[in-house]
């Protein structure tokens, strides 16, 4: 894990003035001066403060989503970009004494440097170009004129960004709150063994590098669980050794068996038992044909009870994998039939729905790739790649353990400290020079997002979870959240090594800073030999996707019509270690958006599902989770607008997942995407609000829930019924 120097993007917007130069709609600093602002506004609007010599100025600055192909707009070194929109009044038309008259708005770091202009600015709405600065300020001075570099004149208005907000923690305040749990405190001393007869108990996080966490407060604290890992009883010498995963091409009618089995594996030099199908990691690569349809025996050879859901596929409802909804659990030993339909062409996956954090933490996931019918759905590349992206949270002596009967880490989730690529630490490929790779990318992780990028590869987004975009685009790195699937294509035209790096933005809690923190996922190494055939011209060239701008047409009427539902995502705690509840009140002033990685181990560990309950709540009745009962008809399209409360205990993002269906991301925080593809995950980031439209076409009870393993299995979850349609007479 590597900690990177801090790097920033500005980007002016051309100066315009005046009322006219935006529009008024979605501005959420509206209501500001009457203290009205809705719920996480305050995490994307700044009050502009008058100098005493301008009494009549003041203003707001917004903001505002910057419009991406992924949920968050991220720079390739993982800052936040914001789209800034200033609303001024009051300026006067001149200074009194003085020939300053023009007014010129910057943008500049707690440091004052570098102070960069953002342009003219006047009385009215305006917008002032694109920032990815951590933590800024924004003035407006009094200039000469507005051809000026640098800043001269006399300060009229500042502003401080939400972020600034940040406090620093001092833990050793907390010291004395909390009392040993019923574990005990020399608990901690003792490390998880495998084998006949070996006992285990919980082990301490390790600390996380560059990261200091004071221990006041907290001595003695275990989570109020009891610890967890498969094959105790065995031990390691009686579990069979796990093998890289193998790709299976099933035909129209193939019969797959899949069984969910112990397997011993070494990670980083340390020896593990964890959980695979057909003993493979990941299990292995289906590969079908859009419009198939398969058989999978499965078989459960694991210690607990489990079942397989197969991710984002519009498959019958009885087979969908859902525990209590469509299925009950197969027993250790017992026997599934899934009957496994593919309508949609792209990546997926398939993975346990028990215990999520636990059952697909320790393995059970693996892809399926749908070949097209249509043999030009994609460009001619030289090679496909089916990445499958991961963590593991170890210690020196292997897995952390996990809460038997709820889970730990039932706050922040379980972020691991180790990446993993096809279940392996470090990915490499070799390809030639010019090479054409299509990468399928899924996140598996239990609450990681990333920020990927190959380089300074040249990267096309393809296609997301069901399908490809309306248009092609450019990007220079992928925002890949908990179940969501990319396909993007690189071009490797240099020789070389070329990194696969996460690229993001940790927050040490302790002293409220943001940093650049930079992962190396794996290696593609570029010979010098060029490759043949050379598809550079098909790979430069973003094509419009006719088909599917065709399918969304369909849906545009509906998009700005009124809402039909609303969820609110929000927390219930009780009984929380005294330090713990603390600690997330101090967090309270400010949330950034999404929490990149687990910088505070010891804290995330603690809490468990029985002290958290992560809610969906409907406001139209009160009803949370199970008790929501939404009903809908086949051939139903559903506006749902969802809001991530940022007055939770602790706000942070959550990737909701609907079964069996599919949406569209309308817009994000009011701003509308304008290059749509279908999904069924999205990342809602803290105090965002999105709005979805949802087709109701597949009849049956489908779950939807929070992706987060730790947040679906503390109660994050519904089922929205849709009846099946009359038959046609």
């Amino acid at each position: 894990m590597v900690v990177a120097g801090a790097s920033s993007l500005v980007r002016p917007a051309p100066p315009r003035q005046g009322s006219a130069a935006l529009a008024p709609d979605s501005n959420v600093c509206a209501g500001v001066a009457e203290g009205t602002l809705a719920p996480g506004a305050d995490l994307f609007c700044m009050a502009l403060f008058p100098r005493a010599e301008f009494p009549t100025a003041s203003g707001t600055v917004e903001l505002r989503r910057v419009p991406s192909p992924f949920d968050l707009a991220i720079s390739k070194d993982g800052h936040t970009r914001y789209a800034l929109t200033a609303t001024l009044v009051g300026l006067p038309a001149s200074r009194s004494g003085g020939s300053r008259t023009t007014y010129v708005a910057w943008v500049t770091t707690p440091t004052l440097s570098p102070m960069i202009k953002l342009g003219e600015v006047g009385n009215g709405r305006i917008a002032l170009g694109l920032v990815d600065l951590d933590k800024f300020l924004i003035f407006v001075t009094a200039e000469a004129s507005a051809v000026v570099t640098e800043r001269a004149g006399p300060l009229v208005l500042r502003g401080t960004s939400p972020s600034m907000r940040l406090d620093r923690h001092d833990l050793l305040m907390l010291a004395g709150g909390g009392a040993a749990s019923s574990n005990g405190p020399g608990a901690m001393e003792h490390q998880a063994g495998h084998g006949p007869g070996s006992t285990l108990a919980w082990v301490m996080p390790p600390d996380y590098p560059g990261v200091s966490m004071p221990m006041a407060g907290f001595a003695g604290l275990t989570p109020p669980a009891t610890p967890f890992l498969p094959g105790l009883a065995l031990g390691r010498t009686a579990v069979p050794a796990a093998r890289p995963r193998q790709a299976l091409t099933l035909a129209d009618g193939d019969t797959l068996t899949l069984e969910a089995t112990l397997v011993r594996r070494v990670i980083n030099g340390r020896p593990l038992v964890m959980y695979a199908y057909n003993g493979q990691y990941p299990g292995p690569l289906l590969k079908v044909t859009q419009g198939s349809t398969i058989a999978v025996r499965f078989r459960n050879g694991i210690d607990q009870p489990t079942a397989v859901h197969w991710h984002g596929i519009r498959l019958d409802n009885p087979f969908d994998g859902a525990p209590g909804v469509t299925q009950e659990a197969v027993p250790p030993g017992g026997t599934f039939l899934y009957q496994v339909h593919f309508p949609d062409a792209g990546v997926y996956w398939y993975h346990s729905h028990v215990r999520e954090d636990v059952e697909q933490g320790l393995g059970l996931y693996g892809n399926v790739l749908v070949a097209p019918r249509a043999r030009d759905y994609y460009d001619p590349v030289n090679r496909e790649a089916v990445l499958m992206l991961d963590d593991l949270m170890m210690g020196d002596g292997g897995l952390l353990p996990y809460g038997r009967d709820t889970p730990t880490h039932a706050i922040m989730g379980r972020f691991g400290n180790v990446l993993l690529v096809n279940g392996e630490p470090r990915y490499q490929l070799a390809v030639q020079q010019g090479e054409v790779v299509r990468f399928f990318l899924t996140d598996v992780s239990s609450v990681r997002t990333y920020n990927l990028s190959f380089g300074d590869a040249a990267m096309k987004l393809v296609a997301a979870d069901l399908g490809k975009f309306e248009r092609e685009a450019w990007v220079e790195s992928v925002v890949i959240a908990p179940a969501e699937r990319y396909v993007v294509e690189v071009r490797f035209d240099r020789p070389g090594d070329v990194a696969l790096t996460n690229r993001v933005l940790a927050l040490d809690h302790r002293y409220g800073t943001l940093f650049d923190e930079v992962d190396t996922l794996g290696v593609v190494h570029v010979a010098r030999a060029a490759v043949a055939p050379d598809y550079r011209a098909s790979f430069e060239r973003l094509r419009e996707q006719a088909a599917v701008r065709a399918d969304i047409a369909r849906y545009r009427p509906l998009f700005n019509r009124p809402v039909d539902h609303e969820l609110v995502l929000t927390l219930r705690t009780r009984d929380l270690p005294f330090p713990l509840e603390r600690l997330l009140q101090l967090d309270r002033p400010y949330f950034p958006p999404l929490e990149w990685t687990g910088t505070m181990p010891m804290m995330d560990w603690l809490a468990t599902g029985q002290q958290t309950e992560w809610i969906l709540k409907d406001p139209a009745t009160g009803r949370e989770n199970m008790a929501i009962g939404w009903h809908f008809r086949q051939g139903d399209v559903v506006k749902l607008r969802v809001d991530n409360d940022r007055t939770a205990l602790h706000a942070m993002q959550h990737p909701i997942h609907l079964h069996g269906q599919r949406f569209l991301v309308l817009a994000e925080n009011g701003v509308p995407n304008d290059d749509l593809a279908w999904k069924d995950t999205v990342l809602i980031p803290a105090g965002w609000t999105i709005d979805l439209l949802v087709e109701m076409s597949n009849p049956g009870r489908w779950m939807l829930h929070c992706h987060i393993g730790e947040h679906l299995e503390s109660g994050m979850h519904t089922v929205v019924t849709v009846d099946a349609a009359a038959p046609s007479r």
